[in-house]
Parts: structure tokens; C-alpha cells; sequence
């Protein structure tokens, strides 16, 4: 047998994939970490961590993610992306740190593969629908031709007994087809050889038809193929080793291992989805779960959140409320706002079950930090979506946590399903007016404990509030994390000024009436954005020299002190000169 990376193997049993257990497979010299995640789904992954390189099969299976024991980088279920980076635990893992995949496909009780498949799985036709009884599998240390030259002659009986008249049927590369006929009783066995390596194999067999009593039938053939084996091995050890098979590994540079990739310029529509469902979930709430068509959707973390593109043109930003492990949609929650310029009123109006969105992929300016002896999550309105994913990932790891979720009554809260899963971790602060939500706040906010961190979501001037209340209340701004809807300020766009790019050795002017985000993109100068209003914070840039008029509301009080930063999309500049790290 000679390498085929296009053909399917058996690599596994689904007995070897247990509850929160990691499988060692291998195919053809590569090592596969072979995992089943607590919504069923089998993984086929390189047995590799991407930072050092140890086995993911010595990891941790947490049911929604898979986590590498040395420095306790995780990888979400179906996607094989890192979601997160202890050693950074305040950036999101870029896009691109994602382990390589094989296909699974789990039938008859074995977990099937290949490195490079070259059609679709296709079951054998003596298996479709039967009622099978797959063997326990063989480890022949031996190479596969040699153990197909010998898997030619095996023998065994339809009853266990001895004594029956075997046949070779079909022999293809890897596979055989044998019939034990003993009286009028006929037996048919599939056998599969998995070549592990050049010098290694496993047999695997699966008879098309389950016995009434399978164990002696068990017992027989795990008798009959360990003395197959023995003389396999035999044999082999008086030939020469082959030579192996070379497979190389490529770590993740460390240095940009907590980077996120950099977007290319604007908000961008690179996936296409379908709306799987839409419904209600409170008064002027609307869900949405989002398929994709072709493909597997793409990483994201708690906090982040996607680009919506609209029928009517326009796009919108939303936070996915996935929990950990929910890789097969992206769910959100949109609230129709009153005074709508027409985003959300296209959702709820006239975005129906079945149509088809274009979509970005997720970004995460909102990341969310798993060491945190305690973390608090206080969400106004709508500012729920984001915290439900932190709230449901903390919880996924027994983590500590606090939800406080604000609204004006119980049919405005929404979101009942995923709020009764956690349980005493939530509570709710219902039609409270402005005095008694900062009185509230403040009694939350109290004291803060040791390596405890907040985050905030909700309508600007609750976030105002709590921001100011945490600032009194000696919370460090490396200990608060928040995300605005929108940039409610007035922004004076009435200044000109020149702006230097020092990476590009470029200088432009910004003229009275336009951003500097649209003259970056103006002169091809790329630069990621999303909200363009000073909100989420996608297009920030380095100042290196200058004095920035800060009209955005996504840095801290001690960001814009220290001038060292500026929001391209809404900020502009004292000075006449402003420098840029791009």
C-alpha cells in the first residue's frame, strides 16, 4: 500500500471516544487528536497544539473546547480556532491561529478519515442499513501491504466454533471482503486496514450482520486475528524496517500569536448564511440564527461580534450570544430601536426565515478574560447579547461570575432559555428609574475584590454612570471592560488638519467634514473598521505625535489623557499636525 491522502480509513472505534475523553489516531504518519464534543460532534484534529507543539491527545476535553495542558491554549469544537490565550488574556486570538482538520465521518461504529479526501464518504453497500457488529481493533506493528498479503488467509467461523470455509470476495487497496460459510450458516466480514504509519497498522473488521449472541463471536475473532497478528509480525521482523514516513510541523510564531489578523479597510461581507430562524424572544426583540450554506462558520470568542449586511444597504453590528461550542450558527438578538435609521427595522420587518444575508466574519474589540478570580457582567437592555456568551463560557468552566441584567419589565428582558441555565448567577434589575439604577450600581460596585473584573453593555448613559460610579469606587480602568452601542456625542467635524503615517511614509490632508478613516481609505491605506462612530473601537490607531480631539466614547478617561491613542472614524486633531504608527 503507497500513501493515498484522498482515500477514507478507519482511525478509530466509537468506543475509544468516551465522554470528555481525546483520542491518539494516526493515518500514514500523521497523528490525529480524535475528540467528541458534548453536542456530539466528532473531531478529527493535527495532534498538535499550535504554540509548542505538545499532543492535544494528552489535552483536556471540556465538551465545548479543547484544551492543551501545557500553557492551556483552547480550540473551539468543529472550527479547531483558538479561543483563547492565557499568557494574553485581555486579546482575542487571531483568526488565523486555527489547527489543521480532517474530515469525520462516524458509521458503523468506527470514526472514518482521510487526509485529503478526494470524494465524499461512501458507505459500502453490504453496510447500508444493516445491523453490524464492529471487532475489536488489532495493532499490527508490521507495514500495510504486508499485513493485506496476510489478511488474505484469515480464517474464521460464523459461530466462533472453528471449522468453516472462507472466501476472499473483493480486495481493494486497504480493504478486503471475506465470506465463512460453515453448514447453511453464512457469515460476511469487512476488513479495513488502517495503515497508522510505514511500519505500522491496525485491522479493524465489521461484520454486516450482528449475531444473537455476539460475545462468543467477539471472543473468536479477537482470538483468530491476535494469532494473525503474531504471524504477521513475525514475518515482518526478519525484513528490513521501510523507511518512514515524513510529516512536519510548523508552531505559531509567539511574537503574533495574541495579534489579531489585521481586516482589510471597511466592513466587510465575506460569508453568506442563511436565516435557519427567526423569533421572538421579547417585546421589540427579535432572534436570529444564522447557517452557513457552504462551510464551517468561522472562530469567534465571547464578546465578539458580526457585521450585518442588509437588504436595504445598510450594516449593522451585532453581538453573537453563542455559547462555547456553539460553532454550527451564530445566534444574535436585535432590538427594533424607536427612532431607527433603518437597520433594525429591516430585521424585524423585512429579513424573513430562509433568506440569505452576507455577513463579516466575527471581531472581538470586547474580549472577555478567563482569570479573573471574579468577574461581574452588568448588561442595560439590549447590552444582554454580548454578556450571555461571557456569562455562558464562565459558566461552561465553573468559573465565578455575576449577571446583572437591567430592564424596564420581565417581557423586555428576553432571552428566558439561556438566563434559566444560569440560574443563581443572574439576577435582575427590573423598571428601575435613573436615580435608583445608580444607587443600585453603586451597591454592586461597592468594593472590589481581589483580581476582579467588570464589564459593561448598555445604553450610553448607563454605561457613563457605571464607568464614573467604578472610577469612585477605586476600580482600575485594567479592570473595567466595556462596549457602546453607539457614539451618542456631538461630533464637531468643523476642524482641517494634516496627518503624517510614519510606517508608510505618507501625508495627507484631513479637510473640515471628513474623517480621517475616510482618507485613509481614500488614498488605499487599509484600515479595519466596523461601526464608524466612534464606538467599538475597530479602527484605532497609535499617536505618535499630535494632540487628538477625542469625540469617540470607546477609550478610557486615561487613554485620552494620555493621547497616545486616537479613534480614526470619529476623532480628529487639536494640533495641525497628527502622526500615525500606520
Amino acid at each position: 500500500m503507497s500513501v493515498d491522502p484522498g482515500r477514507w480509513y478507519p482511525i478509530a472505534s466509537s468506543s475509544d471516544l468516551p465522554l470528555r475523553h481525546v483520542f491518539h489516531g494516526q493515518l500514514w504518519g500523521r497523528e490525529m487528536a480524535v475528540w467528541r464534543a458534548d453536542d456530539g460532534h466528532v473531531n478529527v484534529w493535527e495532534n498538535r497544539c499550535l504554540h509548542r507543539g505538545v499532543r492535544l491527545s494528552i489535552g483536556l476535553n471540556e465538551g465545548r473546547e479543547l484544551r492543551c495542558l501545557y500553557h492551556g491554549w483552547r480550540y473551539a469544537n468543529r472550527t479547531a480556532g483558538c479561543t483563547y490565550i492565557p499568557a494574553h488574556p485581555a486579546d482575542a486570538p487571531a483568526r488565523t491561529i486555527c489547527n489543521n482538520t480532517y474530515p469525520a465521518i462516524e458509521a458503523h461504529g468506527l470514526i472514518w478519515s482521510a487526509l485529503d479526501p478526494a470524494e465524499d464518504f461512501q458507505e459500502h453497500t453490504l453496510l447500508v442499513g444493516a445491523d453490524v457488529l464492529a471487532l475489536r481493533p488489532i495493532p499490527v506493528n508490521a507495514p500495510p501491504s504486508l499485513v493485506a498479503a496476510h489478511a488474505r488467509s484469515y480464517q474464521f467461523s460464523p459461530t466462533g466454533a472453528g471449522g468453516a470455509d472462507v472466501s476472499l470476495i473483493v480486495e481493494t487497496d486497504g480493504f478486503l471482503e471475506l465470506r465463512s460459510t460453515l453448514g447453511d450458516m453464512t457469515t460476511t466480514l469487512l476488513l479495513f486496514i488502517q495503515p497508522v504509519d510505514a511500519g505500522r497498522s491496525i485491522l479493524r473488521g465489521v461484520l454486516t450482520t450482528r449475531p444473537d449472541t455476539p460475545m462468543p463471536v467477539l471472543h473468536h475473532h479477537n482470538r483468530a486475528m491476535s494469532a494473525l497478528r503474531d504471524r504477521i509480525e513475525a514475518e515482518a521482523a526478519t525484513l528490513d524496517a521501510p523507511d518512514p514516513i515524513s510529516v512536519s510541523f510548523t508552531p505559531v510564531d509567539e511574537e503574533l500569536a495574541q495579534i489579531p489578523a489585521r481586516a482589510r479597510s471597511g466592513p466587510k461581507a465575506e460569508l453568506r448564511v442563511t436565516v435557519a430562524r427567526k423569533w421572538a424572544l421579547a417585546t421589540d426583540i427579535a432572534g436570529f440564527r444564522f447557517e452557513a450554506i457552504t462551510g464551517q462558520l468561522p472562530t469567534f470568542q465571547p464578546g465578539a461580534h458580526i457585521d450585518v449586511h442588509l437588504p436595504n444597504g445598510m450594516s449593522r453590528q451585532y453581538s453573537l450570544t453563542n455559547a462555547p461550542g456553539e460553532t454550527d450558527h451564530y445566534a444574535i438578538g436585535v432590538k427594533r430601536e424607536p427612532e431607527s435609521r433603518g437597520g433594525s427595522a429591516c430585521l424585524h420587518e423585512t429579513v424573513q426565515q430562509g433568506d440569505v444575508l452576507a455577513i463579516s466574519a466575527p471581531r472581538n474589540n470586547f474580549p472577555l478574560r478567563r482569570d479573573a478570580l471574579n468577574t461581574i457582567l452588568v448588561a442595560g437592555g439590549i447590552g444582554i447579547t454580548p454578556m450571555l456568551a461571557m456569562a455562558q463560557t464562565l459558566e461552561a468552566q465553573s468559573l465565578p461570575f455575576e449577571l446583572h441584567c437591567f430592564a424596564q419589565s420581565v417581557a423586555h428582558l428576553g432571552f428566558e432559555e439561556i438566563l434559566g441555565r444560569l440560574k443563581d448567577a443572574v439576577t435582575t434589575h427590573l423598571g428601575l428609574d435613573p436615580k435608583a439604577t445608580g444607587k443600585t450600581l453603586a451597591e454592586i460596585l461597592k468594593t472590589r475584590g481581589e483580581e476582579e473584573h467588570l464589564y459593561i453593555c448598555g445604553p450610553g448613559p448607563m454605561l457613563q454612570a457605571t464607568r464614573a460610579i467604578a472610577d469612585r469606587k477605586g476600580w482600575p480602568d485594567e479592570a473595567v471592560h466595556f462596549e457602546y452601542f453607539k457614539n451618542t456625542n456631538e461630533i464637531d467635524d468643523s476642524s482641517a488638519f494634516e496627518v503624517a503615517l510614519a510606517r508608510s511614509a505618507l501625508t495627507l490632508q484631513v479637510p473640515a467634514g471628513r474623517t480621517i478613516l475616510e482618507v485613509l481609505h481614500e488614498n488605499g491605506v487599509e484600515m479595519p473598521s466596523s461601526c464608524e462612530q466612534g464606538a467599538c473601537g475597530t479602527c484605532l490607531a497609535t499617536v505618535i505625535e499630535g494632540d487628538p480631539d477625542h469625540q469617540d466614547v470607546y477609550l478610557s478617561a486615561g487613554e485620552r489623557a494620555a493621547g497616545k491613542s486616537i479613534i480614526t472614524c470619529v476623532s480628529r486633531c487639536k494640533s495641525k499636525r497628527l502622526v500615525l504608527d500606520i
